[in-house]
């Protein structure tokens, strides 16, 4: 049982709209019933309702004018274009990646990770961090600004596990009020930024080798958007401990900064334990000022499928570890 995100009743048969991932009661399911985005991006005048018929015509025509070998060409051109028209618009399997952009961004992690272990271990290490780490002695491979974002340690799971849990609990939220796309860019960002500040300031402690990857600094952005959000809602510490996540963000961000200090005291640049604090907080501090400009959104969504904001007694929030991450 879920209530709509329109009127607020309960619904025991909720439905998911695929195109704005927001839950609707059976009045307001269809997508002209509720203010979705979809419906703007809608250009498919034939695709749902195409019988097929129209491939053989062209072809039928085609040869009639140059010939059985273009007639069959132009036939199978035509069918492949429909195909790709039809799978990309409304109903089609692109549009299962609509509206959930937090869940593309998780499998893009995951397709990532295998390339990685595929060049780390089957090629080179020093392929592999040309290809995915971000590198302080390697600004200048732009592409590993953003697939640094995507990659995560290739010796152990515990680092790609632990921001996928964060990714998976609390992404559809913040997606959910500021929709996929401002989400998307959100993410990316977030991750670049925190990425190349964690580097700049390494190179400014004359650590010139140093290189960070992972989606940390990402994860840590979304957790601070809730915190300004929904800073009373519960979530589980390890999956056990519950608490308010103001007490897990604060309680991290607090424990990232004092070891930063003793970092940089001990000649480091912002590292400990072969993990980028400093990014972590940046990526934070982020999401902080976001989750606090884009407030308005947030009251917007409202509801279950949203985010209350003031964290007012209601729903119990998802679970999560306590800060996972890790930096090379």
């Amino acid at each position: 049982m879920a209530t709509c995100d329109v009127c607020g009743e309960y619904e025991n048969l909720p439905y998911q709209c695929n195109r704005c991932g927001r839950t609707f009661c059976a009045d307001h399911r269809l997508p002209e019933n509720h203010n979705c985005p979809g419906l703007a991006e809608w250009d498919d005048p034939g695709g749902v309702f195409d019988s097929g018929f129209d491939g053989s015509v062209e072809a039928g025509g085609a040869g009639s004018a140059g010939g059985s070998g273009s007639g069959s060409f132009a036939g199978v051109t035509g069918r492949v274009k429909r195909r790709i028209d039809r799978e990309t618009n409304t109903g089609g399997l692109v549009s299962y990646f609509r509206g959930n952009a937090t869940y593309t961004i998780l499998l893009a992690i995951w397709v990532t990770f295998l390339a990685q272990l595929v060049v780390f271990w089957g090629v080179s290490p020093a392929l592999h961090d040309q290809l995915f780490v971000l590198r302080a002695d390697a600004l200048g491979n732009v592409w590993t600004w953003v697939t640094a974002v995507l990659s995560h340690s290739p010796v152990g799971l515990y680092h790609i596990i632990g921001n996928s849990v964060v990714l998976f609990f609390f992404g559809p939220l913040v997606e959910r009020a500021v929709g996929s796309k401002r989400f998307t860019a959100f993410f990316f960002l977030s991750g670049i930024i925190a990425g190349l500040g964690h580097i700049l300031f390494a190179i400014g402690m004359g650590a010139t080798s140093t290189g960070v990857l992972g989606a940390s600094g990402a994860g840590f952005a979304i957790l601070g958007v809730l915190t300004v959000w929904r800073p009373n809602m519960q979530v589980l510490l390890f999956f056990v401990v519950p608490m308010k996540i103001k007490y897990l963000t604060w309680g991290i961000a607090l424990v990232s900064a004092v070891l930063v200090v003793q970092s940089v005291q001990a000649g480091g640049a912002g590292s400990a334990g072969n993990i980028a604090h400093l990014a972590h907080l940046i990526g934070f501090a982020i999401g902080l000022a976001f989750g606090k400009r884009n407030e308005g959104l947030a009251r917007s969504a409202g509801g279950m499928g949203g985010i209350s904001m003031g964290g007012a007694r209601g729903p119990r929030g998802p679970g999560g570890p306590g800060g996972p991450g890790g930096r090379f």
